[in-house]
């Protein structure tokens, strides 16, 4: 009977031939690229094509003769694109902040200190997140309107936290799980306070953990459109996902290079992100922590 050793030998060796490669691994990955990386392609193509490619019938659609960047000029220089972009960079950075902050003391008290209730406490935090926006922003709308605050960023900054917090406490609870009790309970009887042992032992350690959040948190409030679309009307104050929609579009004429070159440039930050964080992103999902 053959061992154990033998067996996995066997098995990884049903990938050494390149005709088996090829079509378990090398196919399955051209698939998914394309998939995946079609949209873009769309979009960079689309904004560089002058109005006349764009309308005609004849020709390649995939492909591009004569680009140009008079799409982009009209987008910078003939709206308020980059308005647009500032304030969602501005409603993002902040609200990503203040969640990751409320975050970080909801999942370590939960995770933590003992109270009674803690774990259902945690769950009904988690259970937050699963209401869809599409229903809180009724009664938000009525609180914003109320307090003075329809038509400004204040708006949006404060109302999204509603359901970047959930999610954020529910991934950060797991991470803190992960850290080794053993290291608070030396903090403790060296005599540290809790304050102490969050700052100094426990963050450092959460960092893929917080990054991971912080990530999930600024895609999200990067790419939210209905709160935005609800409580803001001025274009001054728009987000870019808004702006372009609601600027770009008259009608039924729609500005399809303009439009494309927004959402393209309004995609850039999120991958530019995502590029330098991946590997904290991915040891954050999973809970990992490196000893």
């Amino acid at each position: 009977m053959a061992n154990s050793a033998d067996v996995d030998t066997v098995g990884m060796s049903y990938l050494d031939s390149i005709p088996r490669k090829a079509v378990t691994v090398y196919l399955p990955l051209v698939v998914f690229l394309i998939v995946l990386l079609f949209p873009f392609y769309w979009m960079v193509i689309t904004s560089i094509k002058p109005d006349a490619e764009l309308l005609s019938r004849d020709g390649n659609p995939f492909w591009v003769v004569k680009p140009t960047l008079a799409h982009f000029h009209k987008l910078l220089f003939e709206t308020t694109y980059p308005q647009w972009l500032w304030n969602t960079v501005l409603v993002s950075v902040v609200s990503t902040f203040v969640s990751l902050v409320a975050s970080v003391l909801a999942a370590y008290a939960i995770e933590r200190l003992r109270f009674k209730g803690s774990k259902h406490v945690g769950l009904s935090i988690f259970l937050a997140y699963m209401v869809p926006p599409s229903i809180l922003f009724i009664p938000l709308a009525n609180v914003v309107f109320n307090l003075g605050l329809f038509d400004t960023r204040l708006a949006l900054i404060l109302t999204y936290p509603t359901f970047l917090i959930p999610f954020c406490t529910w991934l950060l609870m797991g991470y803190f799980r992960s850290i080794p009790m053993e290291l608070e309970e030396c903090a403790l009887i060296d005599g540290a306070t809790r304050w102490q042992i969050l700052i100094k032992v426990v963050l450092p350690l959460a960092v893929p953990g917080l990054i991971s959040a912080g990530i999930f948190a600024f895609t999200l409030s990067w790419n939210e459109f209905i709160y935005a679309l609800t409580f803001v009307s001025s274009s001054e104050v728009k987000t870019v996902p808004v702006g372009v929609v609601t600027e770009l579009v008259q009608g039924d004429v729609y500005q399809w290079g303009p439009l494309m070159a927004g959402a393209l440039l309004g995609s850039l930050p999120v991958a530019f992100i995502y590029s330098f964080f991946v590997e904290y992103y991915v040891s954050g999902m999973t809970g990992s922590v490196k000893e």
